[in-house]
C-alpha cells in the first residue's frame, strides 16, 4: 500500500516535534537543565515516529529519530579533510616555565618588545579522547569523521549520530546558518558512565575496559552503530574546520573565546572549563588551578591548552610544519604507567569481599605514589593474565582505585621463572572464617559476618557515615582503636561508650571524648531510610533504602517481609530481594536492630495497618522542586524529609509539580513556578504538609 500524500498539518506537526526534541535533548545533554520527564520526551519521539512512518516522505536527516541507525557497514570510508586537522606543540615541562616558554616563543614571533602590553590568550582543557570532525550544512549534521593522520579520516557519521550531546541540527533559524560549518571537538567517556560499564562488564563475566580514552576510541570506530550506542559517550567542541557563509569569521577583532561562546549558541556542547588570562602569569595560574581540581573533573584530562584568543593573531603567526605557532599543550603527570607486580595480597571489605590487591614496585602516577592497585576479583584478574613479576600498566584518575589495567607482555630475552597463578584463600585471613562463592557469582566473601573484625571495622565506619547515621568523629583511627581494643563487637555496644572510657584511649583528648558521645546522643533519632541504609545490607543504597522505607513504613514490616513482599518494591529485583531477606532471616542482625532500639534509637516510622501504606503518606504522589535557602533545613534534610513522607524531589520545575519550596535567594525556579503558577510554600508550610495539616493554606 502507498503512503497517501501528507497533509499541511502534518508536516507542520513533524516540524514542531523536530523542533521540540532538539530543543529538549539540547536541555538535558548540554545543559543538564530538562524541563519536562523523561516519559514526555517519549512520547513525543514515539508521535514523530508514528508520523515519520505514515509518512515517510517527512522523514529527514536531522531527525531525532534517525539517531540509531541499523545497518551494519563493512567499513569504515575514507574522509578527505576539507581543512586539515593538525596536531598542536606538546610541553612536557609540567611547571609554570611550560607557559613561560610558550608565551616567550609567541612575544618572539610577534616582535613585541618588553614593554609591550601582555599577550592574551584563550585557556581551556586538554580533553583526552578522540578528535572528531562534525559538518554541518544549512546547520543539519550531514558527516562525522575521525582525525586518522590529519588529512584523511574515516568516516563514523552513523555512530556519532547516537551520542546525545552531538545535536543532529543547531540551534537557531535556518536562514541564519553558516551554509558550511565544520566543528572541531572531542569524543570522551565520563570517569563515572566509564566505572559504570566496567562494572556491568564485571557482572556479565566479561572483558573490561582499559581507560576511557581507548574505550570512547573504540566505540567511536565500531562497525555497527548499535554497538556505538551502547557505550556511553560525550563531546566537547573546541574549534573550527571548514567555513563558508557564517558572519562571526567576518567581525571586527573576533576570539577564539567568543568563537566557543558562539558554538555554544548554536547548541553546541563546549566546556565552561575556560579562562581569558594575560601573559605567562595568567597562563601559569590556569595550569596550577586546575591540576589543584584535575581530580574532581568528571573526565579525564591530560593537560591543558593555550591558544592566542586574537584570530588575526593567529592568522599572522601562522604554523610551522604541521603544528600552530598560536597553540600548545601544557601537560601534567600521566595517569598511566608501567612498573612490576611484586604480589598479590588479599582485603576483607565491609560486607565481606574478598578482594585481591596488587603490592606494586612504587611508582608515581596520577599525582601520587602507587603501591597498591585492585585487581577486582579472581575472574577479572584471570581474563588480565597478571602474575608476580609482571611488568603492569596501573592506572590512577580522579578519586578512583588504582587498579591493574592489563600487562606488558613479555619482549625478547630470558624467560622469567615460572609463578603459579594466584588463588582465593579457602578461610578468611582476617578471623579464618571460611571464604565462599555465590552460585553464578563473581564474588568470594568471608561467611564471618560481624565477627570478622575487618568486617566489624567497615560495619561501623558505614553505620557511622555522613548518609547514614551521621556520627560525627567516629572516623578510621578511632573505630581501629575500638575494634582492636575490644570496646566494640557490635552496633550496639557504641552507646554504650562513655567519656571517661573514650578518653582512656591513645590520642583522645576528654573534649574530643565528650564531643563524640554527645554526638551519638544526639544522632539517636533519624529517619527509617537513614537507619535501614545504615545497617549496610548487602545490595541496598541509598536510594533502595528510600523505596524500602516508603514502601513498608516501619521496621517490622520491612523484617517480616517476604521475598514476594520485597519484589513490589520499586526497583528491588530478585538479587537484592534475597539479600534483604537472608539478612534480616538471621537472627543476630533481628537482634541487632533490637538493642539499637533498646540503645534509644528511633526512626521516623508510620505505624499502623493503613499509616504506612504509600497512598496514605502526607506527600504520597507529589512532586516537589527546592530552590534557594531554607531558614534551618539543609537541602539534604528537606529531601529526606520530603520522601519519608512520599514525596519525591525534582531538579526542574514543569506542569507536573505540585509544589516549590523557596528559601532566601530562590533563582529561575520560583520565576518558572510563578510563569506556571505552581504553588509556592515557604519552610513552614512545608513542615504543615509533613504534618498531613491539610494545603499548608
Amino acid at each position: 500500500m502507498q503512503p497517501g500524500p501528507v497533509s499541511a498539518d502534518a508536516a507542520a506537526r513533524a516540524t514542531a516535534l523536530r523542533e521540540q526534541l532538539h530543543r529538549h535533548a539540547h536541555l538535558y545533554y548540554v545543559l543538564d537543565a530538562p524541563e519536562v520527564p523523561d516519559a514526555e520526551y517519549d512520547r513525543l519521539f514515539r508521535e514523530l515516529q508514528a508520523l515519520e512512518e505514515a509518512h515517510p516522505a517527512l522523514r529527514t536527516p536531522d531527525s531525532p529519530t534517525q539517531r540509531v541507525l541499523g545497518r551494519v557497514l563493512d567499513g569504515l570510508a575514507a574522509v578527505r579533510h576539507a581543512v586539515p586537522m593538525l596536531s598542536i606543540q606538546t610541553e612536557t615541562d609540567t611547571t609554570a616555565a611550560g607557559a613561560q616558554a610558550f608565551d616567550a616563543r609567541v612575544r618572539r614571533e610577534l616582535e613585541l618588545g618588553d614593554d609591550a602590553p601582555p599577550v592574551e590568550y584563550s585557556a581551556e582543557l586538554k580533553f583526552d579522547g578522540l578528535a572528531i570532525n562534525l559538518r554541518y550544512e544549512h546547520g543539519v549534521l550531514v558527516q562525522a569523521a575521525t582525525r586518522g593522520d590529519g588529512e584523511t579520516g574515516e568516516d563514523v557519521t552513523q555512530n556519532i549520530r547516537t551520542i546525545g550531546q552531538v545535536p543532529l541540527k543547531l540551534l537557531g533559524s535556518t536562514a541564519a546558518m553558516p551554509e558550511v560549518l565544520e566543528v572541531r571537538g572531542e569524543i570522551y567517556m565520563r570517569r563515572d558512565d566509564f566505572e559504570r560499564l566496567n562494572e556491568r562488564q564485571r557482572e556479565k563475566g566479561e572483558k573490561t575496559y582499559i581507560n576511557p580514552r581507548n574505550t570512547a576510541a573504540g566505540a567511536v570506530r565500531q562497525l555497527d552503530p548499535a554497538t556505538t550506542a551502547s557505550r556511553p559517550l560525550s563531546f566537547f567542541a573546541y574549534g573550527l574546520g571548514e567555513v563558508r557563509g557564517w558572519a562571526f569569521v567576518d567581525e571586527d577583532a573576533p576570539t577564539h573565546f567568543a568563537l566557543l561562546d558562539a558554538l555554544a549558541a548554536f547548541g553546541l556542547p563546549v566546556s565552561s572549563e575556560r579562562r581569558v588570562c594575560a601573559g605567562a602569569a595568567g597562563l601559569a595560574v590556569f595550569h596550577r588551578d586546575v591540576q589543584a581540581r584535575r581530580d574532581a573533573l568528571p573526565f579525564d584530562i591530560d593537560g591543558v591548552v593555550y591558544k592566542v584568543n586574537s584570530l588575526a593573531l593567529q592568522q599572522r603567526l601562522g604554523f610551522k610544519t604541521r603544528e600552530p605557532r598560536w597553540a600548545v599543550a601544557h601537560k601534567y603527570p600521566a595517569q598511566e604507567q608501567v612498573t612490576r607486580l611484586a604480589g598479590i595480597d588479599v582485603q576483607v571489605g565491609r560486607t565481606g569481599k574478598i578482594t585481591p590487591v596488587a603490592r606494586l614496585a612504587p611508582v608515581f602516577v596520577g599525582g601520587t605514589t602507587v603501591t597498591n592497585a585492585t585487581l577486582h576479583n579472581l575472574f577479572e584478574l584471570r581474563r588480565k593474565g597478571v602474575r608476580v613479576g609482571d611488568e603492569v600498566i596501573v592506572r590512577r584518575a580522579g578519586d578512583v582505585i588504582p587498579e591493574i589495567a592489563g600487562r606488558i607482555a613479555a619482549g625478547p630475552g630470558p624467560r622469567r621463572p615460572y609463578v603459579p597463578n594466584f588463588r582465593m584463600p579457602l578461610a578468611c585471613p582476617v578471623c579464618g572464617s571460611a571464604v565462599r562463592r555465590e552460585k553464578g557469582g563473581i564474588d568470594h566473601r568471608c561467611t564471618g559476618g560481624l565477627f570478622c573484625a575487618a568486617q566489624r571495622k567497615q560495619a561501623l565506619l558505614h553505620f557511622a557515615g555522613r548518609r547514614a547515621m551521621d556520627i560525627e568523629g567516629l572516623g578510621d583511627k578511632l573505630v581501629d582503636q575500638l575494634v582492636d581494643g575490644g570496646l566494640i563487637r557490635t552496633l550496639p555496644e557504641l552507646y554504650k561508650l562513655d567519656a571517661a572510657r573514650l578518653a582512656a584511649l591513645d590520642r583522645m583528648a576528654e573534649k574530643s571524648a565528650a564531643n563524640l558521645v554527645a554526638a551519638l546522643e544526639s544522632g539517636k533519632h533519624t529517619t527509617l531510610a537513614r537507619f535501614v541504609y545504615a545497617l549496610g545490607i548487602r545490595h541496598v543504597g541509598e536510594a533502595t533504602a528510600k523505596d524500602l522505607a516508603r514502601h513498608f513504613g516501619a521496621m517490622a514490616r520491612l523484617m517480616d517481609a517476604t521475598v514476594e513482599q520485597l519484589l513490589e518494591v520499586n526497583d528491588v529485583g530478585p538479587v537484592v530481594a534475597q539479600s534483604i531477606h537472608t539478612f534480616f532471616a538471621q537472627p543476630h542482625n533481628r537482634e541487632v536492630v533490637e538493642q539499637l532500639r533498646a540503645a534509644g534509637l528511633t526512626w521516623g516510622e508510620h505505624e499502623g495497618s493503613a499509616a504506612a501504606t504509600p497512598a496514605s503518606l502526607p506527600l504520597a504522589g507529589k512532586t516537589l522542586v527546592l530552590t534557594g535557602t531554607l531558614p534551618s533545613l539543609s537541602r539534604d534534610e528537606a529531601k529526606e524529609l520530603i520522601e519519608a513522607a512520599g514525596g519525591k524531589v525534582a531538579g526542574s520545575v514543569s506542569k507536573k509539580t505540585h509544589y516549590v519550596v523557596a528559601g532566601a535567594e530562590a533563582g529561575s525556579k520560583l520565576d518558572k513556578a510563578r510563569e506556571l503558577g505552581v504553588a509556592v510554600l515557604d519552610e513552614g508550610q512545608l513542615r504543615a504538609l509533613l504534618a498531613g495539616h491539610g494545603d499548608a493554606g
